[in-house]
């Protein structure tokens, strides 16, 4: 388990817990006590915990932890959904996508196949994007047109938000729109856990002509605090094979394509 996989399990702990010990994080993790109080004392100076005598407790807060935590997560699920969801454009589109680790995966995907990358007879790929990272990954690796939506940077997920952005989005029109969501549910519809990412995100629905939430399973069923969209205006859901068959039925019955990776 590397630095920011343990990191990342720490965390998780707290927020279950409220309260760990170096002795019983070491046993669960399956690592020294000297690597827990080393991840303990970095994870504090980065003022995401309070460091205590012999362990650690929350700060009080959910915690939403920097895209570059969690990466380890789910990252087999996250790297074949992604591969799911980029086979569904075609060249010549306009995709919209927004931040987060599996729409990063998405967009690794996009940028590795060949047919997306040219512009012969005007069949350049568009990718309006509000998430630098994603921007940067494009920009380096593919020769698609990238638009990036203004705002104000979200360290947590490199995601811009605010009316500045809005101010964009409103004048495009997507042909697809790729979305991860912290959450998605058959009565709910999709959501994320910041206010601002979903606004950005809910003016790319408004904007496209299809939808697709990507979604690994541990995902479904769950709730987060600000809408995305209602679940009737979701295409496809694209989610992992470990979504239950109970699951997948009652997507599907709500009128959503499910593909499983």
């Amino acid at each position: 388990m590397d630095r920011y996989a343990r990191w990342n399990a720490l965390l998780e702990l707290l927020a279950e817990s409220g309260r760990v010990s170096v002795e019983d994080a070491a046993q669960r993790l399956n690592v020294s006590q000297a690597t827990i109080r080393r991840d303990f004392d970095q994870l504090g100076q980065q003022q995401m915990i309070t460091r205590t005598r012999g362990g650690a407790v929350a700060n009080g807060v959910s915690y939403d932890l920097p895209l570059r935590y969690k990466t380890a997560k789910h990252s087999a699920e996250k790297q074949r959904i992604g591969a799911a969801a980029a086979a569904l454009v075609e060249p010549g589109m306009v995709v919209g996508l927004n931040g987060g680790t599996t729409t990063t995966e998405v967009a690794r995907a996009l940028a590795v196949r060949p047919e997306l990358n040219s512009s012969a007879d005007g069949a350049q790929l568009t990718v309006v994007t509000n998430a630098l990272n994603i921007a940067n990954e494009l920009l380096v690796r593919s020769r698609m047109k990238i638009v990036v939506a203004g705002g104000v940077v979200r360290p947590q997920s490199f995601e811009l938000v605010g009316p500045l952005g809005g101010a964009l989005l409103r004048e495009v029109t997507l042909d697809i729109a790729l979305l991860g969501a912290d959450a998605i549910d058959v009565t709910l519809g999709a959501a994320a856990h910041h206010e601002g990412e979903a606004s950005m995100n809910a003016l790319m629905v408004a904007r496209a002509r299809r939808v697709v939430i990507i979604a690994d399973s541990s995902k479904l069923g769950g709730h987060a605090f600000a809408r995305i969209c209602p679940i009737d205006r979701v295409e496809t859901l694209v989610t992992d094979s470990g979504a239950t068959p109970e699951a997948v039925e009652a997507f599907r019955a709500a009128g959503v394509r499910v593909v499983t990776a």
